[in-house]
C-alpha cells in the first residue's frame, strides 16, 4: 500500500528542496512538466501506490471472518475505492474548469481539500495523512519487531521482552534515516521494496498450497457478523492507494482512458487479495498467525523471505513518514526542515509501536479509523459539494449513502478493534 505511500514521499521530498514561503493556498505538491505516462506504466504506478505489507494480515482476518465473507468484503472495497477515486479525478476536473489559465492548482488531496472547503477542509485531510501515513510507520514496525522474535524464538533479551528490545535497536538507526532532508537517495528502495513484496507472496502461495494438499484444515465459510467490521478495517487498509490518484492521473498520457487502466487495475489487485487471503486460511485453517510469514516453515527460503520483508519496511519507513513531516513542518515551522520534530514524530511512533501486540489488529484500526474517512467519507462529501447544483436525485443520494457508510464502518469498525486489542491480549 504503497502512499499513496512511496510515491508521494518521493514527490514530496523532492518539493521540500524548493526554498519558498509556504502558505496554507500553495499547493503541497507543486505543479511541474513531468513526463507522461502510458497506459502500462500508469497500471504499474497504481499497483505500486496501493499494494503494501497490509496483504499479510489478509489471511487472518479471513480466519476471523470466514472465507466467503471475506472474499466478498475484498471484492466491495475494492469496488467502493475505485468509484472514490474516480469521485476524486471528477471533482477536481471540475475545478480545473474553473481556471482561465489551464493551469490547476490542486495538485493533492490536501490541495482539493482546500479548494472546496478552505483552511477546514485542508486541515482535516492533513491530518488524516498524517494519522494514516504514521500508523502505517507503526505497522511496519510491529511487523519487523514480532517477525525477528518469531524467527530468533526468544522472549526476553537482555532483561527485556524481545519485541521491545527489536524495536529500540530499529530506533537510533530510523533517527538517522528520517534525518536526512531529501529522500531522493532513498526512493529506489521503493522499487526494491515492491519487488520483494512480490516475491514473498508468491513464496507464500506456493507454501499454501502445498500445505492445503497435505493437511486440509476445516475452515468457516461465514464468521459471523460480530467480526464484519473488524474484516472490513482490514480489507480498507489494504487498498489505501487513494492518496495517489490525482498525482497518478495528472501524470497519464491519455487522460480519457485512466479510469479503465485504474479498473483493470483494481479488479486485478482484487482477485490477487482475494487469493492470497482465501489460500493463506486454507492452507493454515485456525492456526493461521497475524501475520502469514510467520506460519512459514523452518528453512532458510522462509529465513530469507521473512528477513527480506524487513529490510524492505526498514527502509520503507522513511519514505513513508515525509509526507508526515511535509505537512507538520509546513504548518509548525514554515515549511523549513526541522530535525527535532522529525526524531519526535520517530519517538512516538516506535512508543505507539510497543503498546499494539497484534499486527492485523492493528490494520484494522487504521483502516476504519483513518482510512474509511480518507478513502470514502471525504471523496464523496467533496463530489457532493462541488456537484451539487447539477447533480440529479440519484446520484446525490449515491454521495450520501457512501458518506453515511464510511462513518458507520470507522466508527463500527474502531469500536470492534479497540476491543481487539485491548481484550485478553494486552
Amino acid at each position: 500500500m504503497g502512499v499513496s505511500r512511496k510515491q508521494e514521499a518521493a514527490s514530496a521530498s523532492s518539493s521540500s528542496s524548493v526554498k519558498l514561503k509556504l502558505r496554507e493556498d500553495t499547493p503541497l505538491l507543486p505543479g511541474k512538466a513531468k513526463p507522461l505516462s502510458s497506459q502500462p506504466k500508469t497500471f504499474a504506478n497504481v499497483f505500486i501506490a496501493i499494494v503494501g505489507a497490509g496483504v499479510l494480515g489478509l489471511p487472518y482476518a479471513f480466519k476471523r471472518t470466514g472465507w466467503l465473507m471475506g472474499l466478498l468484503m475484498i471484492f466491495s472495497v475494492a469496488l467502493l475505492t475505485y468509484h472514490c477515486m474516480l469521485l476524486l479525478v471528477h471533482t477536481r476536473r471540475k475545478l480545473d474548469s474553473f481556471e482561465n489559465n489551464g493551469f490547476s492548482k490542486v495538485n493533492s488531496f490536501g490541495d482539493l481539500g482546500f479548494r472546496v472547503c478552505g483552511s477546514v477542509g485542508r486541515f482535516v485531510v492533513d491530518l488524516m495523512i498524517i494519522l494514516s501515513q504514521a500508523g502505517f510507520c507503526v505497522g511496519y514496525l510491529i511487523f519487523i519487531a514480532n517477525t525477528l522474535v518469531n524467527l530468533f524464538d526468544e522472549s526476553t533479551i537482555l532483561g527485556m521482552s524481545a519485541k521491545g528490545f527489536f524495536i529500540w535497536g530499529c530506533f537510533p538507526f530510523q533517527l538517522g534515516l528520517n534525518s536526512i532532508a531529501t529522500l531522493t537517495h532513498l526512493a529506489p528502495l521503493s522499487i526494491f521494496a515492491d519487488v520483494v513484496d512480490l516475491g514473498a507472496m508468491g513464496v507464500v502461495m506456493v507454501e499454501d498450497v502445498l500445505v492445503f494438499m497435505k493437511q486440509m484444515p476445516e475452515v468457516r465459510t461465514f464468521g459471523g457478523m460480530s467480526v464484519f467490521f473488524y474484516g472490513m478495517g482490514v480489507a480498507v487498509y489494504a487498498f489505501e492507494g487513494i492518496g495517489m490518484v490525482l498525482p497518478l492521473e495528472a501524470e497519464a498520457k491519455d487522460k480519457d482512458k485512466f479510469g479503465n487502466t485504474l479498473g483493470w487495475c483494481m479488479v486485478f489487485i482484487a482477485l490477487m487479495y482475494g487469493g492470497f487471503g482465501a489460500f493463506g486460511y486454507f492452507a493454515f485453517g485456525e492456526d493461521t498467525k497475524d501475520i502469514i510469514t510467520a506460519n512459514l516453515g523452518a528453512g532458510v527460503v522462509s529465513a530469507l523471505v521473512q528477513l527480506g520483508l524487513c529490510i524492505n519496511l526498514f527502509f520503507t519507513f522513511p519514505l513513508m513518514m515525509n509526507p508526515v513531516y511535509e505537512i507538520v513542518e509546513r504548518r509548525f515551522w514554515g515549511g523549513d526542515y526541522c530535525l527535532w520534530l522529525r526524531w519526535l514524530l520517530v519517538l512516538a511512533v516506535s512508543l505507539v509501536s510497543l503498546l499494539v501486540p497484534n499486527f492485523a489488529d492493528f490494520l484494522s484500526l487504521v483502516g476504519s479509523s483513518v482510512c474509511c474517512g480518507l478513502g470514502f467519507v471525504l471523496p464523496s462529501l467533496f463530489h457532493l459539494l462541488v456537484f451539487k447544483e447539477e447533480m440529479g436525485w440519484k446520484p446525490c443520494c449515491l454521495d450520501m449513502t457512501i458518506i453515511l457508510l464510511g462513518i458507520v464502518l470507522g466508527v463500527s469498525g474502531t469500536w470492534y478493534a479497540l476491543v481487539e486489542i485491548f481484550s485478553v491480549k494486552i
